[in-house]
């Protein structure tokens, strides 16, 4: 079946993880239909299937064995809409950013706090992408997935995809067994929920009037200063996620660090920056060979040019390893490890 579909093999994949790791696929394909994807999904010859996307939360440290599926869907469209709402629905090739940037050119409101979020809109259900105060789930209306043993196609609702911090069903229970195919997104047409209580917005505000084009203008900014372009230097963004911890844990690590930084969830949960973690136990602007920890964001480890994933990876694990002995706290990785 696939001697009509182009199978490129021992596929360099350098251009298609935002770390920059050299390291190839068995066997590689492009898909711009969903009829392609479900004649390689039904296709006996490679049983092993991988699924990649924008590449953006992959640290590749082997090559991928089978085949590796390439999402390159594209379009938008309006599903559905009235005088408040209106629900839209992305391809998953669909760049992440540039689906924000569409929805606030057309006065939409929610998506503007998870602008320049490196990454396509397949993938960004299975990580729950957040920032500055907003998740997807706070937009989330459904998404398309294909079963990949079956080529079923089943749609999941945001109970049914039971999003977590940085998680969701595609990340744990059903992990390699579906590829999503769109994403509907449920936004604002008027009384927008705005939010700019997290992180640096109001700052990054000055005097604008806040509303969803400014919010993410100043979201922007704000990345753009502190995280660095992926096309100039290899990174996955954060590459920790932000420890949750018990309040009387915090309240013992504030007795001995009395500045730390925490976002209280609740009376019994607090979270706690990766970031300042990491600076404080002294790995910010550390380099290990060409693996290290960005200058001017710990939460971001970095690809300096020559970097294998093993050495991203064991860096990695020495941090874990440091905040571990230092703050009794076991940091969790935010990306894919293959």
């Amino acid at each position: 079946m696939l001697n009509t579909v182009h199978i490129i093999r021992d596929f360099s994949l350098k251009e298609y993880n935002t770390f920059g790791i050299e390291q190839t696929a068995e066997a590689f394909v492009s898909i711009e239909d969903e009829s392609t994807l479900r004649a390689v999904l039904l296709d006996k010859t490679y049983p092993k299937k991988f699924i990649l996307g924008g590449g953006s939360n992959l640290l590749l440290t082997q090559p991928l064995k089978g085949l590796c599926i390439h999402m390159n869907t594209k379009g938008i469209r309006i599903v559905e809409e009235n005088i408040d709402e209106v629900i839209v629905e992305a391809m998953a090739g669909e760049n992440w950013h540039d689906l924000v940037m569409w929805s606030l050119d057309q006065g939409y409101g929610g998506l503007e706090n998870l602008a320049l979020i490196p990454g396509n809109t397949g993938t960004a259900s299975i990580q729950n992408i957040g920032a500055y105060g907003v998740e997807l789930k706070d937009v989330f209306h459904q998404c398309t997935a294909l079963d990949i043993t079956h080529s079923k196609e089943i749609h999941f609702n945001r109970r049914e995809v039971d999003f977590g911090y940085r998680t969701s069903l595609f990340k744990t229970s059903a992990k390699g067994k579906y590829v999503i195919t769109k994403l509907q997104v449920r936004l604002t047409k008027r009384k927008h929920i705005l939010k700019t209580a997290y992180g640096a917005i109001q700052t990054a505000l000055k005097d604008e009037v806040p509303s969803p084009k400014s919010i993410a203008k100043a979201v922007i900014s704000i990345r753009k200063e502190k995280l660095p372009d992926p096309a100039q230097l290899g990174n996955s963004g954060s590459f920790f996620k932000n420890p949750i911890v018990s309040y009387p844990h915090y309240e013992k690590i504030k007795t001995q660090f009395p500045n730390v930084p925490a976002y209280i969830i609740d009376k019994e949960q607090v979270k706690i920056p990766a970031g300042w973690l990491i600076e404080t136990i002294g790995f910010k602007g550390y380099r290990q060979g060409d693996a290290g920890v960005h200058k001017k964001q710990a939460l971001v480890l970095v690809n300096y040019g020559m970097a294998s994933g093993k050495d991203i990876l064991a860096l990695s694990k020495i941090i874990q390893a440091k905040v571990a002995e230092t703050f009794s706290i076991a940091l969790e990785a935010e990306v894919n490890i293959i």
